[in-house]
């Protein structure tokens, strides 16, 4: 695989992508092939079944072999399907021994509206293949796609992809950026990540090489995204895609510190990250001091945590390190780094910052363990609007304000069969985040009224007139849990 950074041939990438797209090797056309044991059986590193449901002579069954599987196929069949030699030439692939061989991984991936991409990478490396070079760029997958999904939508004038790696990110802001760049601090990820824009259309791309924001210092753009070499490990860096030579969570914090240096007014930064869980300290105070310190509204959700020795495995089950001759010794060590710095667990999660400027900041921070709607970046303004306008209402202010339930807002009441009360009531979500909050007697009367058409002050007098409770201690007292309810999108206000 060349590594300069010299542009890929236009009018090959044109004739590849046409051959790919014409043979169905598209998201939608390799899963119908593919099937659902096969599928199944590569997430666990078993290749039979697939190869088995790729054989024969027909295209989209040899590029799934070549591209996706690493197998070799005959020369003849591979030089009747595509421009071997120029492919070669470029480093993509190899000819030896009567049989072709992929040098990268292509995969195809879904852009925004649909439209087929694809994503060049390094060869998976399998268990028993050995282990990543340092510099392996790992192709797409599941962070890819968390990320992916919580993008805001555009359009807007500038974004960054911060760390691009096989430039998957890249590929999803060309659609709502007039002009990306993609940075990265290894030269092999941005020649991948040039082939993935070329080989996609993507014509408003560029590449730059250097660390964190290095690379576009003095500059500001509107949309920051970034699945950052957030892997927390003991000592230097072994591998540059998921680790950086920066101590413990220090990477995703100097991320967040720096990102309003390089926003524009209302510009949003968006990234993946690790942070520790620490004895004695709330994971919750560490990353929204992160996020507090950058002067930025936030929103900051954990969607796991993993104990030490749970991501010890992981990771040296990752870069296939499971079972050689170094593994005890490296799972020791990383287990004594953990133990030393009073290490817990790790959480997993995402950072959004919106730069507001004008106004006074407001971060959220909160774990989300269950599914949620996806794509996250359509509502997602919505959640850090109702965070932040929750923060800035006084108890005055909220009781003057017209307040409305939220769509897709609903009631239960739980109880036993012929009582007169229900044991419990709450308000649940049915779209969006699926929160559910357990609420009183005066709440739920609350969110059965009020549409925005009346304040909340009198709409609560009438309330206690109802319940025969004194007016003045409701408006004393559900100021407080309206503002929580309207911080997690069940209210909205209307004006």
């Amino acid at each position: 695989m060349s590594e300069t950074l010299r542009p890929f041939p236009r009018r090959l990438a044109e004739r590849l992508r046409r051959i790919l797209i014409d043979a169905d090797y598209t998201v939608a056309g390799v899963r119908d092939r593919l099937g659902g044991t096969a599928a199944r059986a590569l997430a666990r590193e078993q290749l039979v079944p697939a190869l088995r449901a790729t054989g024969g002579e027909e295209g989209l069954g040899q590029l799934l072999r070549l591209w996706w599987l690493q197998e070799p196929i005959e020369e003849k069949a591979a030089r009747a399907l595509l421009p071997v030699d120029e492919l070669a030439a470029e480093g993509l692939l190899a000819v030896d021994d009567g049989g072709v061989r992929a040098l990268v991984h292509l995969g195809p991936w879904e852009l925004d509206g649909g439209e087929p991409g694809y994503v060049v990478s390094d060869l998976t490396v399998r268990p028993g293949q050995g282990v990543p070079r340092p510099d392996h760029v790992v192709g797409a997958g599941g962070a890819s796609a968390t990320l992916s999904r919580l993008i805001v939508d555009g359009p807007v004038d500038r974004a960054l992809d911060l760390g691009t790696g096989c430039g998957v990110q890249a590929l999803h802001l060309s659609g709502r950026a007039a002009e990306v760049c993609a940075t990265d601090v290894n030269p092999r990820a941005l020649r991948f990540t040039e082939i993935s824009c070329a080989l996609s259309g993507v014509g408003n791309a560029a590449v730059r090489r250097g660390s964190l924001y290095e690379p576009v210092a003095g500059e500001r753009f509107d949309l920051i995204v970034s699945n950052p070499p957030f892997v927390i490990t003991p000592g230097a860096a072994n591998f540059t895609y998921r680790e950086s030579d920066l101590p413990g969570d220090a990477v995703v914090a100097e991320l967040v510190r720096e990102a309003p240096r390089h926003l524009t007014d209302g510009g949003w930064c968006q990234l993946l990250g690790n942070w520790l869980h620490v004895d004695g300290e709330d994971w919750r105070d560490r990353v929204g001091e992160w996020v507090a310190g950058a002067g930025c509204s936030g929103w900051v959700v954990q969607r796991d945590v993993q104990d030490p020795a749970e991501y010890v495995e992981l990771w040296l089950r990752d870069s296939c390190e499971q079972g050689g001759p170094e593994y005890t010794r490296r799972y020791d060590a990383w287990l004594e780094y953990f133990e030393r710095e009073g290490v817990e667990g790790i959480g997993f999660g995402w950072i959004c910052l919106r730069n507001d400027a004008a106004q006074d900041a407001a971060v959220r921070v909160e774990e989300l363990r269950h599914e949620i709607d996806q794509p996250v970046g359509g509502y997602l303004p919505d959640v850090v609007d109702g965070a932040m306008t929750a923060h800035r209402l006084t108890d005055a202010a909220l009781l003057s304000a017209h307040v409305a339930l939220a769509p897709g807002v609903v009631e239960e009441r739980i109880g036993t069969p012929g009582a007169p009360d229900p044991q419990r009531i709450l308000l649940r979500q049915e779209n969006g985040l699926r929160r559910a909050a357990q609420v009183g007697t005066v709440e739920a009367a609350l969110a059965g009224v009020c549409d925005g058409t009346m304040p909340v002050g009198p709409l609560l007098d009438a309330i206690a007139q109802l319940t025969e409770e004194e007016p003045a201690e409701l408006r004393r007292r559900l100021p407080d849990v309206l503002r929580s309810l309207i911080a997690e999108g069940f209210f909205r206000v209307a004006r």
